[in-house]
């Protein structure tokens, strides 16, 4: 929506007066570069503890947030009702007694569900061979809703339980800092032990006789970096410290194998990877190294029997192989080549079973499910005919077995699950995701097309639309990308999306550079140096949606989170007339002050994503010249939302609140720029299942308004 002049109509009639953050100029100075920052002083300076306690927020910062989401709920007042008619739908799709199909393990089988207005699931375990559907034999383990109650936030970890099937270890989080508490459950009493481990990664691994389980702690800057061994009926500080990692740069992970014969710890960082193992026969045994970390070389390791099957990319192996090693001997010298690596089929994730090796992997912008007999090397593969996919490979909890369980779906098809004979090559559906509220695949379309990148590139566009929407520019859309880390964004199947959908809106998905969507040069191609390639696919991607009559620029709504809120932030900087409103939630937008920030949780790990702009003058210099807050200047930016969690360690909450203060003053248009900040929340926003939908309420909403619908 546009006036002749070309400036962006507001729907936002009459406004209170926005507030104002005072300036408090802060100036600093790096590669005879200065910089100043005005509103630094949202950053709050007991941040580290304040994660933990949200309760000792400094006064004057937390009475601005404040004043901003009073601001945002009176812009969205005359949206309320409608607000609640999006989460009526949005709830109405989901079976809210719905369970997932319990995953067989020695004489029973274990599962999620929940019950009717529940927030939370539970977990529970039946008979191995029981019905899952007949409630009358599960046996509930842990009630989320009951250890929710009272609590603001709460986040449900890790479930994992031991060998015999006597415990279980489970972890929660109650201020959406993602410091997890660990506890013990007597899975006979239903009570859990006195043992309890704070500040935690969110999982543990137990040791095969039940007696000892191992776990991540993260520092006080958020980076889990240790590993240690706890005894059940020892305390915390008595733990045995397995490995620590000294580099800051590095993420510390443990995993178990299907055949409880190694303890994984895994050392990683964006683009460089170690192993190291302890064989469960001796749990006191130093962690042994698999190959030493060498930069830009990654690898995985899977137990298979007398063998591990490594997936890496080394030996310049792009798109990744997968090689197989001796366990008593799998230092680099013995790998020896099972899966070529083979150019623009990424392999993505691989698992093995005692007959059969198990891979997924994405080949021409699609996922496919390859399994091969391990005794006869034949391969053969899963995959589907629609334009646009998801397949989720959720594999077996046991290794002798040659059932595997994956899900299907795709962005007009309700998820389905299927359990999978490796041998006979037989699917069994096991479950169709239901709509209770009604849905016909048939009213709907799915479409990918290509959008011509500013340097010739194709990018593929996942679309969605109701097959009656009209075709010739007058559709609103909302246009979705993420473009980091590597990470595809799946054409699945969302019911909350259909709220836009049935209300005449192209819902699509841009699968721009920085994810693997094309395979591995699709992401390093969308990084460091190259990471304008990222916000100029976006807006490629909305011409092309233009261009072929899918909408107009004056009705494309942006949306993205996270480090594709940096997107929405950069693609407002340099395209803001192409889209009438901006969906930015916890935004990575202020990317150069934080990666100068060596004390914040994730600012070492991602310079390999990023850049290093404190070593490097060219990464500063390059940073600086996107980052969403130091580009913001005068010009008419569409109306704005951006979303934060007051106690989120991934994205600070201080990021958007500069932004939006910043983006307030310089814009030249009378569009609206609005901050919610979650008060009780972090990165993920609310926990609850009921209320994250009155997130996304919200959300649609505003979507709703600035194209000129939410009158519906």
């Amino acid at each position: 929506m546009n006036d002749p002049k070309g400036l962006p109509v507001t729907p936002f009639k009459t406004l209170p007066d926005a507030p104002k953050a005072i300036k408090k100029a802060l100036r600093d100075t790096r590669h005879g570069r200065t910089r100043t920052d005005d509103y630094a002083w949202l950053r709050a300076a007991n941040w580290q503890a304040m994660f933990k306690d949200p309760t000792i927020l400094e006064a004057d910062i937390r009475a601005h947030l404040e004043a901003e989401n009073a601001y945002m709920k009176a812009a969205m007042a005359d949206t309320e009702a409608l607000q609640k008619k999006l989460v009526a739908e949005m709830r109405g799709r989901i079976k809210e007694d719905d369970s997932s199909v319990p995953m067989k393990e020695g004489p029973y089988a274990y599962g999620t569900a929940f019950r009717t207005g529940a927030e939370q699931p539970y977990f529970f375990r039946i008979p191995r061979d029981g019905d899952f559907n007949d409630e009358s034999i599960r046996e509930t383990l842990l009630d989320g809703d009951l250890e929710a109650k009272g609590k603001a936030y709460f986040d449900l970890g890790g479930f994992d339980q031991t060998t015999d099937h006597s415990r279980a270890i489970w972890s929660y989080d109650d201020k959406g800092s993602e410091f997890y508490t660990l506890k013990v459950r007597d899975l006979e009493t239903g009570k859990d032990i006195e043992d309890r481990i704070e500040n935690t990664g969110g999982s543990g691994v137990w040791a095969p006789d039940g007696k000892s389980f191992f776990y991540t702690e993260v520092d006080d800057n958020h980076r889990p970096s240790k590993v240690f061994h706890h005894v059940i009926g020892t305390k915390q500080e008595d733990d045995r410290l397995v490995y620590e990692e000294s580099d800051p740069g590095f993420f510390v992970g443990i995993a178990g194998s299907l055949l409880d014969d190694f303890i994984t710890i895994d050392i990683h960082d964006h683009q460089t990877s170690e192993v190291r193992i302890i064989p469960t026969s001796n749990l006191d045994a130093e962690p042994a190294l698999v190959a030493a970390r060498e930069t830009m070389v990654e690898y995985d390791v899977t137990e298979g029997g007398d063998v591990f099957y490594i997936l890496t990319n080394d030996g310049g192996a792009k798109d990744f192989k997968i090689m197989e090693a001796p366990v008593n001997a799998p230092g680099k010298a013995n790998w020896k080549e099972v899966v070529p690596h083979q150019e623009g089929r990424l392999i993505l994730a691989h698992t093995a079973f005692a007959r059969h090796l198990v891979w997924l992997e994405r080949f021409a912008g699609l996922p496919r499910i390859v399994i091969r007999d391990r005794a006869t090397g034949e391969e053969h593969a899963i995959a589907f005919e629609e334009e646009a996919y998801s397949l989720g490979l959720q594999g077996a909890a046991e290794y002798d077995t040659d059932t595997i369980r994956f899900s299907y779906s795709s962005m007009t098809t309700p998820s389905q699950l299927y359990d999978y004979n490796m041998a006979t090559r037989e699917r069994t559906l096991l479950k169709t995701q239901e709509v209770p509220s009604g849905h016909n695949p048939d009213d709907y379309v799915t479409r990918r097309i290509q959008a011509k990148a500013a340097d010739g590139e194709l990018v593929p566009v996942s679309i969605v639309y109701r097959k009656d929407t009209p075709l010739d520019g007058s559709a609103p859309c909302l246009l979705y990308g993420y473009g980091a880390y590597g990470i595809s964004i799946p054409a699945s199947f969302s019911t909350n999306c259909l709220s836009l959908v049935d209300r005449g809106f192209v819902y699509a998905i841009a699968h721009i550079r920085g994810g693997k969507d094309k395979g591995f040069a699709w992401y390093e191609n969308g990084k460091m140096m190259h990471k304008k390639n990222t916000f100029s696919d976006f807006i490629a991607a909305a011409d092309a949606l233009v261009a072929e009559g899918f909408t107009s620029h004056g009705k494309i709504v942006a949306e993205g989170g996270s480090a594709g809120g940096m997107l929405m932030g950069a693609v407002a900087n340099m395209a803001p007339e192409k889209f009438v409103g901006i969906i930015a939630a916890v935004p990575f937008v202020d990317v150069l002050t934080t990666m100068l920030d060596d004390s914040l949780p994730l600012t070492p790990p991602e310079w390999n994503e990023w850049g290093n702009p404190i070593a490097s003058e060219e990464a500063y210099d390059y940073i600086a010249s996107y980052s969403p807050y130091d580009n913001v200047g005068p010009k008419p930016y569409p109306a704005i939302l951006a979303l934060a969690g007051l106690t989120d360690p991934r994205v600070t909450y201080w990021e958007p609140a500069k932004w939006v203060a910043k983006l307030r003053e310089a814009t030249t248009g009378t569009a609206p720029v609005l901050l919610r900040t979650n008060m009780d929340a972090g990165h993920g926003g609310a926990s609850g299942r009921f209320q994250r939908l009155e997130e996304k309420a919200l959300e649609y909403a505003f979507a709703l308004k600035v194209a000129g619908k939410a009158e519906r």
